[in-house]
Parts: structure tokens; C-alpha cells; sequence
């Protein structure tokens, strides 16, 4: 007998506070739940829901202390397309927040390799918050970051922001260089090797397209990272959120109510098939 999900399916109205312009097809949005929403964890995701037209999962980049949640968005589709029309003020529906985040409890102690692609560090980005917030529980972070071109880097008005964490580093690497570049050209794998976050007590996550995920967990493995020390966001897979609609099945699990983070030892036997 299929498991009941008990959640509530009913958006809540949701205020856009601020938008920010990220790179030509991605926006971050502000938004203020009107009504009673869970806080949500790092690496968890709402379905954001406009009337008429649809709604579409999208990870949580940002969890205010006010309880205003931050979600960087790339405009991929008739809802997006549309979401990126509306202005500050408008209103939003949201349901959520769902999934299983990044193991927060399981990095206490522990130094933390991020490794993310594009707009795979949107759903990374609440974890290099908490590192700040609650510096001394984690030990060294190193955040490498990639992107096809300078101009789709994410939050690159926050790099500095990074940089000043205690014991940290980001690297950054883009695939083609303009001539406002001065940094590392190359895939985002080529900078495991010179991140200063090593296996030896420490945990990865991964998050970005599914090609860059397969080629950083065999950088990461020829490092030395055991499976058990990977975690990767399947996030960009999922459509309804609980698990009723199959869209997101990997094997046995439901990316949505599994996920979107597994420990990589859990998704390892249905990660390189093909049509993940």
C-alpha cells in the first residue's frame, strides 16, 4: 500500500520584498510568508505557486531571521517566465517547505569542501550562512564555485562576504573567460585538487547539473572522499513536491520526500544511469 503523505497542499500567500537581478536569466526573490509556514532547513525547497498559471519547485537559498526566505530563480519556463514579470509588493503562493536538507547535525566538527555549478549554489548557499552564523561548531570551509561565463556567477556581490569567514576560501573558475577575467579557467573539478579542505575529517556537497555532479564525485573519490563523506541536491528533478507524481523517481526513492540531498553511498547504484 503506497505511504500516505500527510502535508499540507495548500499555498500560502507570500509578499515579494526585494528582487535582486543575478545574471540575465536568473532573479533572487525576497518573500515574506503572510501566514504560518515551518522554518525551513538548508537544502529543503517550497513549490512556489502563482494563480492561473501553475506552480514550480525551487530550492531555499536563504532563511532571514525575520522569517523572510530567500530563492534564487532561473527563468527555465511558462511560471518562471511569468514570476519574473511581477514587482516588489506583489504577492506569490507558497507550499512547504519539503525534502530533506544537507546534514547540518553531521558537519559539526567536521571541515566542509562545497563544490557547486551555476545555479547549484543557490541551495549551497544556506549552508556557507550557517558556517558564518555558528563559526566555531564547523571546522575549514572551502567553497568552489564554477559557471560557464563570469557573467552567470551567483551572489558575486557577496564573494567578499565569503572571503571574510574565519578559515575559509572561495575558488572560483569559469568556462570561458571575458576581458574582465583574471581567475582560474577551467571546469570546477580542477579546483578540488587546490582546495585546502582535505578528506581527512571532512564531508562534500555538491550541488549543480548532473554531468558536473558525475565528474566531481570521481575528482572527489581520486582525492581520496569516501562515499560516505559525499552528499549530493537532486534538486532540479523534482515537480509536485510529495512524491504523488513519479516525475522525480530515482530507483526507489522519490527525490522529493528522499531528497533532494542523499548521501551519495544511498543514490550511488541509480546516479549513473543514464537518464538521471
Amino acid at each position: 500500500m503506497q505511504e500516505v503523505v500527510k502535508t499540507k497542499l495548500t499555498p500560502i500567500p507570500a509578499e515579494i520584498l526585494k528582487i535582486i537581478d543575478e545574471t540575465p536569466d536568473t532573479k533572487t526573490f525576497y518573500l515574506r510568508p503572510r501566514g504560518s509556514l515551518e522554518t525551513p532547513k538548508p537544502g529543503q525547497f517550497t513549490e512556489i505557486y502563482i494563480p492561473g498559471v501553475g506552480e514550480a519547485p525551487i530550492s531555499i537559498s536563504g532563511i532571514e531571521p525575520d522569517g523572510v526566505i530567500v530563492q534564487t530563480v532561473r527563468s527555465i519556463g511558462t511560471l518562471t517566465e511569468y514570476l519574473f514579470k511581477l514587482k516588489e509588493g506583489d504577492l506569490i503562493g507558497l507550499r512547504g517547505p519539503y525534502g530533506k536538507g544537507w546534514p547540518i547535525d553531521k558537519l559539526e566538527g567536521k571541515d566542509i569542501l562545497i563544490v557547486g555549478g551555476g545555479i547549484g549554489l543557490a541551495p549551497l548557499r544556506p549552508v556557507i550562512k550557517e558556517v558564518q552564523k555558528n563559526r566555531s561548531r564547523y571546522g575549514r570551509l572551502s567553497i568552489l564555485y564554477g559557471a560557464r561565463m563570469p557573467s552567470l556567477l551567483l551572489y558575486r556581490y557577496e564573494f567578499d562576504e565569503y572571503r571574510s569567514i574565519p578559515n575559509s576560501e572561495l575558488l572560483l573558475t569559469v568556462d570561458r573567460a571575458d576581458e574582465t577575467w583574471t581567475g582560474n579557467v577551467g571546469v570546477v573539478t580542477e579546483l578540488i585538487p587546490k582546495a585546502t579542505v582535505k578528506p581527512e575529517n571532512a564531508i562534500a556537497l555538491v550541488c549543480g547539473p548532473e554531468i558536473m555532479m558525475r565528474f566531481t564525485i570521481k575528482a572527489l573519490e581520486k582525492e581520496g572522499f569516501r562515499e560516505n563523506q559525499i552528499y549530493l541536491s537532486l534538486e532540479r528533478r523534482m515537480k509536485c513536491g510529495v512524491g504523488l507524481c513519479g516525475h522525480c523517481q530515482v530507483g526507489p526513492y522519490f527525490v522529493c520526500r528522499h531528497g533532494p540531498v542523499f548521501p551519495y553511498w544511498m543514490i550511488k547504484k541509480y546516479f549513473w544511469v543514464d537518464q538521471i
